[in-house]
């Protein structure tokens, strides 16, 4: 039997339970999560809805081998609350939200799981939109798509913008370049060391980026295959996955997994520059940010300078344009010189700077939305997808 236990709390009675996840609920105020279970397919999901205050909540559907069960309730929670953040500071009309599949992306793959788990998405009615993370490519979300309208990053020949990497990778190098602006005065990458963790989708991206720029690149990867074969792509050198925290370069950019930024890692750290496309890269963002803010290194909020994604994706909502997207990207340059300013003027770490940036353009158009209006948010392909009932 197929099931989903939705835990939503506009629902649920403060007090009425005793379970953990409802204080992770609302510790990061989340409006609602999904639980999703097939085991006739395989699938196991969860679907994380952080906040639809600007419009519905876009964000992508990671698969990946977790440990168990509350590290990946752990993981959509954060990398949904990010999504609200990302949208918001990169001015986007959308709210914050996430999936996870949990299972080996090498492995676990079938048809069924997939077209079951868009059945979920579907069953939200255009309150959580879904699109490629980690371990998703776009044959799968072409598998979703069979079953949800409520899909983006689906593949070109069925309408959307194929795979988002490269607008991310895109955004990435523009944020390490405006990184760089700061740190050194100028926002060239000709002959600075970068070290590169991943060898996936973005970092391959980034990396022709910034090695035709004439940056001297570094990279590994969990998969030794994969970083080899980039490394032979754009000239760079292949190091240890646990030595890359080490080295003696400008910029660390981390296009893995998050969480990458802490304690154990901390001291390891001999870089001027922390800017790369992986999500939820400091492990305690209060603890770490201010570490890093001491150490004197400048830190690119990631949800920031790899909001690229989320920005090509959203364009299918009012009709795709590829160029269009890469403009929108190449903004990132200027948040981040923004994002930077704010922080050094108000005396604060870079990651809070942008919250609270984020935070007040939420309110500011929150109170828009407390005035009645019968259109809905988008128009185009998605134009039915979610229609305004805030009064």
């Amino acid at each position: 039997m197929t099931e989903a236990l939705t835990l939503d709390k506009q629902k649920t009675k403060k007090g009425t339970a005793d379970f953990p996840i409802f204080d992770a609920l609302a510790s990061r105020e989340h409006e609602q999560i999904v639980i999703c279970s097939d085991p006739e397919n395989g699938l196991k999901a969860i679907i994380a809805i952080h906040d639809t205050t600007l419009g519905p909540a876009l964000g992508g559907t990671r698969m990946w081998n977790y440990n168990s069960e509350e590290e990946a309730l752990r993981d959509v929670l954060r990398l949904s609350r990010g999504m609200t953040y990302k949208a918001a500071i990169s001015g986007l009309n959308l709210g914050g939200g996430k999936a996870v599949i949990i299972g080996d992306p090498h492995k676990d793959k079938n048809e069924a799981l997939f077209r079951s788990f868009g059945r979920f998405v579907d069953g939200l009615n255009g309150r959580y939109i879904t699109a490629e993370d980690v371990g998703m490519e776009e044959r799968d979300m072409e598998w979703v798509f069979s079953e949800t309208k409520y899909v983006t990053g689906i593949p070109k020949s069925l309408g959307g913008s194929g795979d988002p990497s490269p607008v991310t990778a895109f955004g990435v190098y523009m944020g390490a370049k405006a990184c760089a602006k700061k740190a050194y005065g100028s926002d060239s990458l000709e002959g600075k060391k970068i070290a590169l963790q991943g060898a996936g989708h973005v970092a391959t991206y980034f990396a022709r980026h910034a090695a035709k720029e004439g940056a001297k690149l570094y990279v590994s990867d969990i998969y030794e295959d994969k970083a080899n074969e980039l490394a032979k792509e754009v000239g760079a050198k292949v190091v240890d996955p646990d030595s890359i925290y080490g080295l003696d370069v400008d910029i660390y950019t981390p296009c893995a997994l998050g969480g990458v930024i802490n304690d154990d890692t901390m001291d390891q750290f001999k870089c001027d520059i922390i800017a790369g496309g992986a999500n939820n890269v400091l492990e305690d963002e209060d603890k770490h940010g201010k570490e890093l803010v001491k150490r004197g290194i400048i830190y690119a909020p990631d949800y920031v300078i790899n909001a690229g994604g989320l920005i090509n994706v959203s364009g299918e909502l009012e009709g795709y344009n590829e160029e269009r997207a890469h403009k929108k990207a190449e903004r990132i340059y200027d948040t981040i010189l923004d994002i930077l300013k704010y922080s050094e003027e108000n005396d604060v770490p870079s990651h809070v700077a942008s919250n609270i940036l984020a935070e007040q353009r939420i309110a500011k158009v929150g109170k828009i939305h407390t005035v009645y209006s019968s259109k809905g948010h988008f128009s185009g392909r998605a134009g039915e997808m979610y229609l305004s009932d805030r009064r």
